[in-house]
């Protein structure tokens, strides 16, 4: 896919989502119609290599991207011992809405559509944050995601979703099927064949962003898909 594409400004903001101020980086091209915030289970979720990667491809769809640590860097060390932290869905989600807020309120970012790009247990958060703000957010991408983990919140998700896993991530795909079909929106399922759960694997992690944006850009861009379009909800792989 092409699109037009402009130099991007950037810089490292501090995200006050609530109480709690969180690290974060902001990408912004020229003329963006849309901004994708993206969300990790864990703390690393600005510096991951794969999140930056699919960031890059979505700046040169015209969408600007904002990294952020859902977690505070003590929390990062508590969380690296119990890896409990990473499963508090209720807390991400808070997290990732309150940084939904702050998007809203920015001045260089108001009135841009928003989208969430979620991974691992970081995609269950925004789903459940989806419905915190069901007016704010437009489109959902879930990469190697725990969809499952949203619980309830599922059907009441209002925002079209594309779920992506690997073809040989055995344990994560049906945990996807079982939250695909509690999704009452515009969605998909697509399987990355032979990846495993970090899109490893030559060209996998191409893929997963080349979906990523087109999906997208579709909803957040100006020519997005108008309300009450007939869902979808095929589940093709690729």
């Amino acid at each position: 896919m092409k699109f037009p594409y402009s130099p991007a400004a950037e810089q490292d903001v501090v995200v006050q989502a609530g109480s709690t101020a969180l690290a974060g980086h902001l990408v912004i091209p020229d003329q963006a119609e849309g901004i994708v915030l993206f969300a990790h289970g864990s703390g690393s979720s600005r510096h991951s290599p794969r999140n930056r990667y699919v960031a890059q491809v979505l700046h040169e769809t015209g969408l600007a991207t904002l990294l952020f640590d859902l977690l505070t860097p003590a929390e990062e060390e508590v969380d690296l011992r119990t890896r409990h932290l990473r499963f508090d869905i209720g807390l991400l989600a808070t997290r990732l809405a309150g940084a939904t807020d702050w998007v809203c309120q920015s001045g260089n970012t108001e009135g841009l559509n928003i989208g969430y790009f979620g991974a691992s247990t970081g995609a269950a958060a925004a789903l459940v944050a989806a419905t915190e703000r069901p007016e704010a957010i437009q489109a959902i991408v879930s990469r190697g995601g725990r969809p499952d983990l949203a619980g309830a919140a599922l059907s009441r998700v209002q925002a079209p979703t594309l779920l992506i896993v690997g073809g040989r991530d055995d344990s994560v795909i049906p945990l996807n099927q079982m939250a695909l079909e509690q999704l009452q929106v515009e969605k998909r399922l697509v399987i990355v064949p032979h990846a495993t759960h970090l899109f490893e694997e030559p060209g996998a992690l191409e893929q997963v962003a080349r979906l990523a944006g087109q999906w997208l850009h579709d909803y957040l861009a100006s020519t997005a898909r108008k309300p009450g379009a007939a869902p979808h909800s095929a589940t093709p792989k690729i």
